[in-house]
């Protein structure tokens, strides 16, 4: 190596220096400043050389020739071809390796076709004539119809909400109009169908709740909207939605096939040839789209008649009040009227049975009196007089006055005249003694004296009125 001729070999042929007339001078010599900048051929040339090394392809002698320098150029290409052959290998997996993330599918295109939907993991591809498309199917989205959320405008840091009357104005079944606020949250269950059914999923989505909720309110009156059908509602627009979501046309390429095969062939010309099936990027029907919830944001009458809208349902509500305070009072004094006609009629049916209990208890006394009379005429009709007597004085008061006295001044006691009497049972007549009078003295005598004479004037003079 210290040899510079050896030097100057190293890489396999003769540097330029080395030519006759060179005086046998490296650059760094000195000898050699008046030299240009070396040859582009030649840096390609060290280049291959280098690699060959690398990739053991260097030549086994010192010197060499001009035939060993062309074999040494060549082993140089064929090896940068192996590198560049093994990167572009270890570059074609890294790319033909791709990744699915949980929560989502990868929809594998070739050459722009379909070919098949994998779950989440590591998977292959052929690149470049693989497409792969990540789907979210677990991601759940939102979709405004009859208005449209903007920027923080609302006041309490809410959105502001922009109608669209284009979507929110509805006909009722009685011929009035309904401004409907609808909120749709869906996800994609399909992800082929979401891809390659239809150019823009969610604008038909917006469409296709806005046909079925055009169709559940034209069948519905404006008080049942806007009172008590809104959770009815909502279930039939939900369904409906996803009945015409899940049977919706794959695009417009199947309609074009459609139509061509509904051409009338030329039967002059016709051989069977002409006849193709539909066109369509994928078999199956729908969208791809699960609608999860429908949320009725709001439904009221439009801006214009508001007012008198609202003087309507306080009518209403009015009506409706009173309706109920008058079920009320009737549900209280219809049973408290009841129950007083129950009271009075077993009242009535009580009296009844006294009035005839009393009846036929006074009938079988006077069968029995008329018996004893029959057998002592004098001694019942006594009794009788006396019981009758004691019965009516009983219940009065009395103030028994002898005017046979001397005393010009009569003493009454107003206080014991006005004293109201207890009434007496029929069961103490005649058994019991009542203080039922009181009878006066004269002045200077007991209050007992002459009461028997006077007792006995009073029998007389009845009997003797009992005989007139």
């Amino acid at each position: 190596m210290n040899n510079p001729k050896d030097r100057n070999t190293i890489l396999g042929y003769d540097m330029a220096w080395n030519e006759p007339g060179g005086g046998n001078r490296d650059p760094w010599s000195g000898g050699g400043r008046d030299q240009g900048p070396p040859d582009l051929e030649e840096v390609i040339r060290k280049l291959s050389d280098k690699f060959s090394a690398l990739l053991g392809g260097r030549r086994g002698g010192g010197g060499g020739s001009s035939g060993s320098g062309g074999g040494s150029s060549s082993s140089g290409f064929a090896g940068i071809g192996l590198v560049v052959g093994a990167m572009a290998v270890i570059g074609w997996l890294i790319a033909s390796i791709y990744i699915v993330d949980e929560g989502t599918r990868g929809v594998v295109l070739r050459f722009g076709r379909y070919l098949e939907t994998t779950m989440p993991g590591p998977h292959l591809r052929i690149f470049p004539i693989d497409r792969v498309e990540i789907v979210n199917v677990e991601q759940r989205r939102f979709r405004e119809v009859g208005y449209r959320s903007g920027g923080g405008g609302g006041g309490n840091r809410q959105p502001a909400l922009r109608s669209v009357p284009k979507e929110a104005l509805m006909l009722t079944q009685d011929e009035n109009i309904v401004d409907v606020r609808l909120a749709v949250q869906y996800q994609i269950n399909d992800p082929r169908s979401y891809l390659f059914n239809v150019f823009d999923p969610e604008s038909v989505l917006v469409q296709v709740v806005e046909s079925a909720t055009r169709e559940t309110i034209g069948k519905s009156t404006m008080d049942f909207v806007l009172t008590e059908g809104r959770s009815d509602i909502v279930a039939n627009i939900k369904s409906l939605s996803q009945r015409i979501l899940d049977n919706y046309p794959p695009g417009p390429l199947q309609l074009a096939g459609t139509l061509e095969t509904k051409k009338k062939p030329d039967p002059a010309v016709d051989d069977g040839k002409d006849k193709k099936p539909p066109i369509s990027a994928n078999s199956g029907k729908g969208i791809g789209l699960q609608i999860i919830t429908v949320v009725l944001q709001d439904a009221q009458p439009p801006e214009e008649v508001q007012d008198a809208f609202a003087d309507a349902i306080k009518a209403r509500e009015d009506e409706q009040r009173l309706k109920n305070e008058a079920e009320a009072y009737a549900n209280e004094i219809i049973p408290r009227a009841r129950g007083q006609a129950a009271r009075r009629l077993q009242e009535a049916a009580a009296y009844k049975e006294q009035v005839i209990a009393q009846a036929q208890g006074e009938a079988s006394r006077f069968a029995q009196l008329l018996g004893a009379y029959t057998k002592a005429p004098e001694v019942t009709r006594e009794r009788l007089y006396l019981e009758t007597v004691e019965a009516v004085l009983a219940r009065t008061s009395k103030v028994l006055v002898d005017t046979r006295g001397t005393n010009n001044l009569l003493y009454l006691p107003l206080d014991r005249l006005f004293r109201p009497v207890e009434p007496v049972s029929g069961a103490s007549v005649g058994t019991t003694a009542t203080p039922a009078a009181e009878a006066l003295p004269p002045t200077g005598q007991s209050p007992s004296s002459d009461g028997s004479a006077a007792a006995t004037r009073l029998r007389d003079l009845n009997r003797s009125r009992e005989v007139r």
